[in-house]
Parts: structure tokens; C-alpha cells; sequence
């Protein structure tokens, strides 16, 4: 079965109009003649009563009206891809392609051995992913432009339903040598002391500390504010910064020995949250629910084996010893 058969014509040549910016370059796209697509052009804007694009010298540039029948076309290649899925799953073939909204930390953690699984399990699913923030992973789920998402601090909300939940305790993370590494538990008094490298308001973890713990950024005096989680543990990694965040941001960091979390112990530090979700207002094709069920086991596994990489080292420095740096740099 083709997939073109089922797109329409006129869709499919709007949008390789809108991405290749003229009807020469669409037409050595999807191998038509240039006039075929702009016959069918216009005689899309004839119907619906308005421009599609602009015809300019240099190409043709998309109007507001254009726009949205672009969305159109998107939504209805989706939806087609979604059920050709689930026309293979029908036949016992668990082939298609499923899109999964992750965020930065997921991207060098537990993202490759999850892709390395799932192609290794089922060589026949095709994962489209994209990495944003919290907020963008949630809109994109409920405008149906994601099959499932993989985010942090999700609030309650009926439009959604969670494959798998965890709470994720707030940590200070410090290089595997600094002299805060060999603490079991820290207060949040002992982080304010050292250089902080704190990430951009766009993220739910500096939101939560501005809202609870306003206190320690002002007295920390963070050196360092991103919205590159990279950049941070790239500086944690060096033993230039501490940062406050939790374990699934420093995993690969962690499970290489090149950076140590330590639980806070303050009974105010309130704990993050990470989930695997999937709408609850549509469908979910068969194939979906298969990788949202494996990525929820992925990331326990993920998270356990963590866990046990932080495992309390055989000798620990005392609080004294440990504090003693702070009162010399």
C-alpha cells in the first residue's frame, strides 16, 4: 500500500512547496512536473477562497492561511503513519514509527541504551524524537504531535496518563574528587558555599528553587546561569561548580565515576518527579504502547542501576573535614 495513494495530492504538494520555497524545486522533489503542482495549487486556493503563498520572484513565500493548511498536511501524514502502524500490527508485525518527546538530560543518559534495546527487540519500529523542555514535551503530547513522552515534573492533569512515575530526591552533584564528595547527605546550607552553576528559568528546576528556596540562589550568588544542562556538568565534571538537580540529569556522569550525587537532607528540599506519558484524551496506536511500556521499564532499570553506582564508598570524610575547604579557598 502506498503511502501517497492516501495523502492527498494537493497536500503533499503544498508541503513540498513550503520546504523547498518554489514550485521547481517541489516538483524534482516528489518527481512531477512543475505545472502539475501549480495547477493543483490553485485550484486548492481557488476552493477554499484564499492565497496559499506569495508569489515572489525568488519563490514562493507562505501566507497565514498557507500556514495553517501546512498543519493540516502535517497532521494528516501523522495520522496516515499512525495507521499503516497499526495495519501492520494487525498482521502481527510490530513495524512503524512511534514519536517520543525526551528532554536534553535523556539525550547522553538513558536515550542510547533504550534506542540500542528497542532496535535490538524490534528492528521494525522507527523512533522520532524530540528533545525540549518540560513544557514543550506536555504541549506536544496534547496536540497529538508526540505518540509518548519521557519528562520531568509533570502536574496532574486529566488529559494525560502516566505509563510510570517515580520521585527523583533533590542532590547536590559534585565532581567525583571534590571535598563535598564524600558526604552521605548534605543540608542546603553546605551547598550555598561553593561556586554554583544554575540552570535558566525555562527549565522546572530553577522555577521550583526560585519559588522554595529563593534564599540559596541570593546567597550562592550562582557565577553561572544556562539553559545547557551540558555546559553544567561539563563544569561539575571539572570541579569548578556544584549544581542542585537530580539523579537522572548526571546519570552518565555518575555511572562513569566522574561525578558524585548527594542527597539533600533538608526536609524542605521536596522531591522532582520523572514519568513516561502518553495522551489520555486519543487513542494510542499498539505499537505506542509498546515502546511506552519498554521505556518505562528501561528507565526504572536505568534509574536502580544509578542508584547503586552511588553506592556509600568504603571511607567517608567527616562534616568537619569536609567543610574545612570552604573556610580556605
Amino acid at each position: 500500500m502506498a503511502t501517497s495513494s492516501l495523502h492527498p495530492r494537493a497536500l503533499r504538494y503544498l508541503a513540498a512547496v513550503a520546504q523547498t520555497g518554489s514550485i521547481q524545486a517541489a516538483a524534482r522533489d516528489v518527481a512531477i512536473s512543475a505545472s502539475a503542482i501549480d495547477r493543483q495549487l490553485l485550484a486548492l486556493e481557488e476552493e477554499l477562497g484564499v492565497p496559499l503563498f506569495e508569489r515572489e520572484p525568488r519563490g514562493m513565500r507562505m501566507t497565514a492561511a498557507g500556514e495553517v493548511v501546512l498543519a493540516l498536511s502535517q497532521r494528516w501524514r501523522a495520522d496516515l503513519q499512525r495507521t499503516l502502524s497499526e495495519l501492520k500490527q494487525l498482521q502481527g508485525v510490530h513495524q512503524g514509527q512511534v514519536r517520543l518527546a525526551a528532554m536534553d538530560s535523556h539525550a547522553n543518559g538513558l536515550l542510547p541504551p533504550f534506542i540500542a534495546a528497542v532496535a535490538r527487540q524490534h528492528p521494525g519500529i522507527v523512533l522520532e524524537i524530540e528533545i525540549g523542555t518540560p513544557d514543550e514535551a506536555v504541549a506536544r503530547l496534547q496536540a497529538g504531535e508526540v505518540d509518548v513522552a519521557v519528562v520531568f515534573n509533570v502536574k496532574p492533569q486529566r488529559e494525560l496518563h502516566l505509563v510510570w512515575t517515580t520521585d527523583l530526591p533533590l542532590g547536590c552533584v559534585v565532581a567525583a574528587q571534590h571535598a563535598l564528595a564524600g558526604r552521605d547527605t548534605l543540608a542546603l546550607r553546605d551547598v550555598a558555599g561553593w561556586p554554583m552553576a544554575v540552570q535558566s528559568r525555562s527549565l522546572a528546576i530553577r522555577r521550583y528553587l526560585e519559588r522554595r528556596h529563593a534564599w540559596l540562589l541570593a546567597e550562592a550568588r550562582p557565577p553561572l546561569v544556562t539553559n545547557s544542562l551540558q555546559l553544567v556538568k561539563s563544569l561539575i565534571v571539572a570541579g569548578s561548580h556544584v549544581a542542585i538537580t537530580s539523579e537522572l540529569d548526571v546519570a552518565p556522569e555518575v555511572l562513569a565515576g566522574q561525578a558524585v550525587f548527594i542527597p539533600l537532607d533538608d526536609k524542605a528540599a521536596q522531591p522532582q518527579t520523572a514519568c513516561v506519558a502518553v495522551s489520555a484524551r486519543r487513542p494510542l496506536p499498539r505499537i505506542a504502547r509498546l515502546v511506552a511500556d519498554l521505556l518505562g521499564a528501561h528507565a526504572q532499570a536505568y534509574l536502580l542501576a544509578v542508584r547503586a553506582a552511588r553506592a556509600p564508598a568504603p571511607r567517608r570524610r567527616s562534616r568537619a573535614a569536609a567543610a574545612r575547604p570552604q573556610a580556605t579557598r
